[in-house]
């Protein structure tokens, strides 16, 4: 074993990759905020080009060419492009999922580089306080901030709406040909519900959230399924009259975001508005610590981080259930982590 002092060499390298971490994340961030991968997608392939085409249309903003070329040289070590000054620059796979059009991750990667990256920053406050690190970083919570600042709100539904692409295989996992009637608790852009009502097209679909998320919803139903099938109610899930007597509830990503007894609240809420044979399904991931990924206790901390969230045990998830009037009947495995646990009302 290779020890460099006292120390192991192994174990110093690994410490320093996760001390730098952080400045492969701000790398990433600026190439996607700089708009490389797109400009790259456009011809400019070496590092005066990038730098001039960065700038805009009267350059006013260019980056040093130079800085560009550095950049460029930690991109390709990473995996986001490939190729050298001389035989020019081109995407890599994970550098076409940065380019500024649907369905990429770019709005991912600007919101966890911006918004998420500070309030990480205040990361050692939260975990001695408490205290969500984004209420430290912006002075407000981050619902608050989302509604004070729309194009904020809207970057973060199309962040949510591209890293929810494990959507696909709720359908392909969860039966929906029986269901008539589906409606999505605190839907956001509406992703989930279009893509169970295109493997349902017997049901319709009620979309439930706050009020400044409905046209985001509208604008993603209009497109994929269109409205006719589906109903958007503005209202409050704790609080508001939810739609009664669906066969099928959603409720995805949700749960996360709240202490015990709010979320207690909100699935008593929807209880009180199913039938006897509806189902409530739940997606989320659940932390167990007997298995390996890494991404469900990440995730964890990240909700504390942003709003004081956390991700449960399948423990809490039954017990949350049970105080709810509700049981969990079937547990059902998603890709990165996710799980859909299958509510039904107790007797």
């Amino acid at each position: 074993m290779e020890t460099h002092g006292d120390m192991d060499a192994g174990a110093v390298r690994a410490t320093v990759d996760l001390i730098t971490a952080a400045w492969r994340t701000q790398a990433v961030y600026a190439a996607a905020r700089l708009g490389l991968p797109d400009l790259i997608a456009a011809g400019h392939t070496d590092s005066a080009a990038l730098a001039a085409a960065a700038g805009g249309a009267d350059g006013k903003d260019a980056p040093d060419a130079g800085v560009v070329r550095r950049l460029l040289r930690v991109l390709v070590l990473l995996g986001v492009v490939e190729g050298t000054e001389e035989t020019g620059y081109r995407n890599t796979a994970t550098g076409e999922l940065l380019r500024d059009r649907p369905g990429s991750l770019r709005d991912v990667c600007l919101l966890y580089g911006e918004e998420f990256y500070q309030a990480w920053g205040h990361a050692a406050q939260t975990f001695r306080t408490g205290r969500p690190g984004f209420e430290a970083a912006y002075g407000q919570s981050l619902i608050a901030y989302l509604r004070d600042d729309p194009k904020a709100a809207g970057r973060f539904q199309r962040a949510m709406q591209a890293s929810n692409f494990f959507f696909d295989s709720v359908p392909q996992e969860i039966d929906f040909t029986g269901s008539s009637h589906i409606v999505d608790i605190a839907g956001g852009s509406g992703q989930l519900l279009s893509t169970v009502l295109r493997a349902a097209p017997q049901a319709r679909g009620t979309l439930f959230d706050l009020e400044h998320t409905i046209p985001i919803a509208r604008e993603h139903l209009a497109a994929t399924v269109g409205t006719d099938r589906v109903d958007l109610v503005a209202g409050d899930m704790f609080t508001g009259r939810l739609p009664e007597g669906a066969d099928t509830y959603l409720l995805s990503r949700v749960l996360g975001d709240w202490p015990d007894a709010e979320c207690v609240q909100v699935l008593r809420n929807i209880r009180s508005s199913m039938a006897a044979g509806s189902r409530l399904l739940v997606v989320e991931r659940v932390v167990r610590d007997d298995r390996d990924g890494l991404l469900a206790p990440l995730w964890d901390l990240h909700l504390l981080v942003l709003n004081g969230g956390t991700q449960r045990t399948l423990d809490t998830y039954h017990d949350l259930a049970a105080r709810s009037g509700l049981h969990v009947a079937r547990l059902v495995e998603l890709p990165m982590e996710n799980t859909a646990l299958v509510l039904t009302p107790t007797a």
